[in-house]
C-alpha cells in the first residue's frame, strides 16, 4: 500500500445530492457546503447537531442543506466521513511511511494521529452509537472499522492475511479503549503507560512469528 495513496476501501454511495447530480456547479455548492459543516464539527463536536446549526455554520437555510443532502443524519455521515478519511490517510502515512519499522513503532508512530485533540468528534461518534444505536450506529461502526485496512497493511507482509487481519482487528480494539479512557479520564500518562504495556505484547507477538 502507497502512503502517498492510500488504497482504502471504496465509502458506498451516498443517495443524497441527487438533486445537483451531473450538474458542475451544484457539486460544487454541495462541496462548498459539505466543508463548512465538516468545519464546524471539527471545531465544536458532533454533539447538539441539528440542521439549524449546520445551516449557521454554511451560512444558509435549512432548506437549501435540505435540497442538497437527504436529511440532517445524511448529512451528518457525509461530514463525519470527511473527517474519518483525512484521520485515515494520516495514520496510514505514519505508520506506514519511512524506513523499516518493528509493528509496535508502527503502531507508537499512529496513535498521536488518533489521540490528537481535533480528531475528538470521531470518538464521539462511537458514544452516540452507544447512546442511540438505531440512529447511529452505523456512523459509530464505521468512524472505528475504516482503520482495519491501515493496520492490516503494517502489520508484516510475511504473515498469513489470516494473523494479520486478527492482530489488526486486535490493534484496533485496544486503539479504541485507549481512546475512550483517554477522552473519559483525560490521565494522557496513564494511557500512555497503557499503551506502551500494549507496544511490548505486540513485539512478543513479533518475535514468535519469526
Amino acid at each position: 500500500m502507497d502512503a502517498a495513496s492510500p488504497d482504502l476501501p471504496a465509502a458506498p454511495p451516498r443517495v443524497g445530492y441527487a438533486r445537483s447530480a451531473g450538474s458542475r456547479r451544484g457539486e460544487a455548492r454541495r462541496a462548498e457546503l459539505l466543508d463548512r459543516v465538516t468545519a464546524d464539527l471539527a471545531a465544536n463536536g458532533l454533539v447538539d447537531f441539528s440542521l439549524r446549526r449546520a445551516a449557521r455554520a454554511a451560512g444558509t437555510t435549512h432548506k437549501v442543506l435540505l435540497y442538497y443532502f437527504d436529511s440532517a443524519d445524511d448529512l451528518l455521515g457525509q461530514a463525519v466521513d470527511r473527517l474519518r478519511d483525512k484521520r485515515t490517510a494520516a495514520g496510514l502515512v505514519a505508520g506506514a511511511g519511512g524506513p523499516p519499522r518493528s509493528l509496535a513503532d508502527r503502531v507508537r508512530a499512529i496513535w498521536p494521529v488518533l489521540a490528537a485533540e481535533e480528531q475528538r468528534v470521531l470518538d464521539q461518534a462511537i458514544g452516540l452509537s452507544l447512546y442511540d444505536p438505531g440512529r447511529y450506529g452505523q456512523l459509530g461502526r464505521e468512524s472505528s472499522r475504516e482503520y482495519l485496512p491501515v493496520l492490516m497493511s503494517i502489520c508484516p507482509q510475511a504473515w498469513p492475511e489470516r494473523r494479520r487481519h486478527d492482530v489488526a482487528e486486535l490493534i484496533l480494539a485496544a486503539f479504541r479503549g485507549f481512546l475512550i479512557e483517554l477522552r473519559i479520564s483525560g490521565d494522557a500518562a496513564g494511557v500512555q503507560q497503557g499503551l506502551e504495556a500494549f507496544l511490548r505484547a505486540l513485539e512478543r507477538e513479533e518475535a514468535a512469528a519469526g
